[in-house]
Formats: structure tokens, C-alpha cells, sequence
């Protein structure tokens, strides 16, 4: 059992990941009703202009403007009603001089209106409709294209698809559109001691935890997880495991980089010609991290410990995972207030730190690498910098929320 030599720091891991990573090229056609939450892989050109037609845009009145310019609260103009225009439908009167027809927002306004009495602005007595304001030409009315005009770019490639943007395509017609594909994620337990929810748990057996929280971190993040048979700890066993996950854009292994386990992963990566891009980064938890290449294919292992292989996955898999699927960065949510208690963290190690907030104070909910509750009782977690061993009681620190 050696223990790990030289570690890489945080952002040269991610730089090493990064630069080898490029977003999933594959693109398939969904329809619209499905397609809230992607990215779009195809520039989206207006067909038609919208609203289509000139509408009304208040309920009231369609008139003639210059009829109602001498309309005051004293002494109402009287105009003659004769239509009502429901929504969905439009009138086939053509509106002379002294007349007006009822329209709902929306309506296509009839020919020879020109404006819309608001019905706040007016009184109906029968069939005679006073008004008590004036309106101008074009008072009130959505012309054709006020909102998106034909032949306009009205969503861009790569851009990604808000509820908001669905109803852009839903307004144009469009039922389906082209969107990059879901990068496949294949998630690998390693271990003779685990065995999977559901199964009868004996002695000395734990149940898998990694592959299902890593599933969730992966299905969150613009992928699509796949959890594949576990590995056992035999050297001819993972080789094969990972030869069948390489099918996939990203492989996640979880376990199996620790210096008690490494030895069997190192030789059955070197079997399939694997790169060895980095093993151990200055983080705290989650220092025994193995990366390697086998072609553009990139296998990340990740530590067995369930609080450990989950810090890592928000601290660097999300990152990753965003950039593959053409995501946008993750917004973060932060918020600064003191933190409950005096911390002590490792010089040269960047720590994650899982904390929750109480009576606006932050504090520390960490147990130890392989408890998952100290991750499942978090809101969000601080980051305590490589060159900082040291936080004091009422420090102000920035905690970045899990949303």
C-alpha cells in the first residue's frame, strides 16, 4: 500500500479536465412539450409575425379615434353599437363613422377601426355606447409583429431552453426542435462490500450510496446517468467493467482510487492503454480523485466515501458535467453571514465544507468522509482556500447553496 506522492491543486485539476472534455456534438429532434430544460442546436428563425394580425390590446370598444376626440367626462360621445367580438373570432363588419364594436383582448381588430376605447372609459346604455375619453390613432391596438417579427432570429444555437422560450417556439407554430442530445454518464460502484438497495444486507456489506446520489448530480446537470453492474475487486473484472462503460461520453467510477485499492485500477487502466492524467488533488475531502484518458474518453474516479464522492461532484463533476451537455454555468447563490464555531482546515488542502445556516449563523454539519448525512442535512457548503488552516468564531464566510 504506497501512499499518494504529489497531489495537483483544484484548478489545475480542472484545467487538465477541461481542456480534454469538449461538449457532446450528437443532436436529436424532440417535440416542444419535452424540449423545456435543453439546449438548442439549431438557430430558430421566425415563420410568421406575432400577433399575426392587429389585435386589440384592452377589452372596451373598436371605433374610429376622431370620433371620440371631443369625448369628455361632461359630455360623453355617443356611439352606435353594432358587433361583438368574442376571443377566437373576429367581426365581418366593416366600422363607419359613429359606430364601434364590442372586442375582447386580443381580438383581431375589425376593418375600419383604428383604435379601442378602454370599457373603463366608458357606459353602455342599450345599444348606445358613451365614452368619456379620447383615444388616438393606434391607442390601445397590437399591430402585426409588435411582439416577433417574420424572418427574425428569435432563439439562438446553444441557447437554453426556458419555459419563457418554449412559449416563443409554441407562439410561431413550431411542434419540434433540433436540441443536443443528452451526454450518456456511465456510474460505476467498485467494491466487494457493496451491494445495491433492495438486496439483503449481511455482514460486513454496505448498501451502494455513491451511484445513486452521483445519478442525481448527473440527471440535474444536462446528462443522462447510467448505473452499470458493480466492479469487483479484481483486477480482470474492472478492466472488462471499464471496457464496457467506454461506450458512454463519461465514465464515473466511485471507489477504487484510494492507495489501499489503486494498485488493482492503475493495471487495469494500463491494460487499455489508459493516460494517467492526474491522481491525488489539494482538496479536502476527496484527495485520492483518479483521472485518466483512454482516447478522447475520460474516466474519473472518484473516492469511496459517500461525503467525500459527493463534495467532489458539486466542487468539479458539475462543472464538467454542464460543459458536456452545452449547459450554462451554474449561477451560484451565495450568501455571507459568521460562522458559528472556530474551523480548522489542512494548509495546502482547498476544502469543501458542508454547512447549514441557524439563526443566521453558518455551521459546520461535516461528520466524517463516509457518513452521507452530513451532506443530506447541508444547504450549501464554504470554501476554505489552500493557504488557509485557520476560521474564528463570527469570521464571515460566503456559503454557496445547493439550488
Amino acid at each position: 500500500m504506497k501512499p499518494l506522492k504529489s497531489l495537483i491543486s483544484l484548478e489545475e485539476c480542472k484545467e487538465v479536465l477541461f481542456s480534454l472534455v469538449q461538449p457532446i456534438k450528437r443532436t436529436e429532434r424532440v417535440p416542444i412539450v419535452k424540449a423545456g430544460g435543453r439546449v438548442i442546436a439549431e438557430d430558430v428563425i421566425a415563420p410568421l409575425n406575432v400577433p399575426p394580425f392587429v389585435r386589440a390590446a384592452m377589452d372596451g370598444y373598436a371605433v374610429k379615434a376622431e370620433d371620440t376626440f371631443s369625448a369628455k367626462t361632461l359630455n360623453p360621445v355617443k356611439l352606435k353599437l353594432v358587433d361583438s367580438v368574442l376571443p377566437g373570432n373576429f367581426s365581418r363588419k366593416v366600422l363607419k363613422k359613429g359606430e364601434c364594436i364590442q372586442i375582447a383582448t386580443g381580438s383581431p381588430l375589425p376593418s375600419g377601426a383604428d383604435a379601442v376605447v378602454m370599457v373603463e372609459d366608458t357606459e353602455k346604455e342599450g345599444e348606445v355606447i358613451k365614452v368619456y375619453k379620447p383615444v388616438h390613432p393606434g391607442e390601445n391596438v397590437s399591430s402585426a409583429g409588435t411582439d416577433i417579427q417574420k424572418g427574425q432570429k428569435v432563439i439562438s444555437r446553444r441557447e437554453f431552453l426556458t419555459p419563457a422560450k418554449v412559449g416563443v417556439l409554441a407562439s410561431l407554430g413550431i411542434t419540434q426542435v433540433e436540441v443536443f442530445a443528452k451526454p450518456e454518464v456511465a456510474i460505476i460502484s467498485s467494491g466487494n462490500e457493496i451491494i445495491s438497495p433492495g438486496e439483503t444486507l449481511t455482514e460486513g456489506k454496505i448498501y451502494d450510496v455513491n451511484s445513486y446520489t452521483l445519478f442525481a448530480l448527473v440527471e440535474e446537470n444536462g446528462c443522462r446517468g447510467i448505473i452499470l453492474p458493480k466492479m469487483e475487486d479484481e483486477v480482470e473484472n474492472i478492466t472488462q467493467r471499464i471496457k464496457e462503460a467506454l461506450s458512454y461520453d463519461l465514465v464515473i467510477i466511485t471507489g477504487g482510487s484510494s492507495v489501499g485499492e489503486k494498485d488493482l485500477m492503475l493495471e487495469a487502466l494500463s491494460r487499455i492503454e489508459g493516460k494517467i492524467l492526474f491522481h491525488g488533488i489539494a482538496v479536502k475531502p476527496g484527495k485520492p480523485t483518479l483521472a485518466s484518458s483512454v482516447g478522447e474518453k475520460i474516466i474519473l474516479c472518484m473516492p469511496g466515501y459517500p461525503t467525500s464522492c459527493l463534495t467532489n461532484g458539486y466542487g468539479l463533476l458539475v462543472p464538467l458535467l454542464r460543459k458536456l451537455a452545452h449547459f450554462p454555468k451554474k449561477r451560484e447563490v451565495t450568501l455571507k453571514l459568521p460562522i458559528s464555531r472556530r474551523v480548522t482546515s489542512t494548509l495546502g488542502r482547498h476544502q469543501f465544507l458542508p454547512v447549514k445556516i441557524v439563526n443566521g449563523k453558518v455551521v459546520p454539519v461535516f461528520k466524517e468522509s463516509g457518513a452521507i448525512t452530513g451532506m443530506s442535512e447541508a444547504e450549501g457548503y464554504i470554501e476554505i482556500p489552500a493557504n488557509v488552516d485557520l476560521l474564528e468564531k463570527g469570521d464571515e464566510v460566503e456559503v454557496k447553496l445547493f439550488l
